[in-house]
């Protein structure tokens, strides 16, 4: 009985010191830059999927203080060959690089780059192996997205 009791009033504690120490979300509603920022993003596909999860996340701005501008570029590579010489996985590797910056002035707050990979069966037919890449090529925006916002939710914690 008393070793269930532990670690729960381990936990409780635990979320005390939090409370206490001024902890807060950072995906909260108010983010601070939600709302605030306007995206650049390539005119290419992996461009708009990027940008589409960047704006899920951070919203779209009709009266934007900063820009989000992001590079985006992605390549394939063969994961796994059968015996016979087939492709039967591919790896969808992505890098966005990106700077976050101040409209009024011009200058950059913040800018990095970020990399990801997921992978496709290739053994389907044609159709369900074109599926299989599409939703990796989605996978691999939504990944890159997760990753800039982190970082850009953090340095905008860091400046408050």
């Amino acid at each position: 009985m008393s070793s269930s009791l532990t670690p729960r009033r381990t936990v409780l504690l635990g979320l005390i010191g939090l409370a206490g120490c001024g902890f807060a979300p950072i995906y909260g509603a108010d983010t601070g830059l939600r709302g605030r920022v306007a995206f650049e993003t390539d005119e290419s596909v992996a461009g708009f999927r990027l940008r589409e999860e960047l704006e899920k996340r951070l919203g779209r701005s009709a009266a934007p203080e900063y820009v989000l501008k992001t590079t985006v570029r992605s390549s394939q590579r063969a994961a796994a060959i059968t015996s016979e010489g087939d492709t039967s996985r591919f790896n969808i590797v992505g890098a966005a690089k990106w700077s976050l910056i101040v409209l009024d002035d011009g200058n950059q707050i913040d800018g990095g780059e970020v990399e990801a990979f997921t992978s496709y069966s290739a053994t389907g037919s044609t159709n369900a192996t074109q599926a299989t890449r599409d939703d990796a090529e989605a996978r691999v925006a939504v990944i890159l997205a997760d990753l800039i916002v982190s970082r850009v939710l953090i340095r905008a914690a860091e400046l408050n």
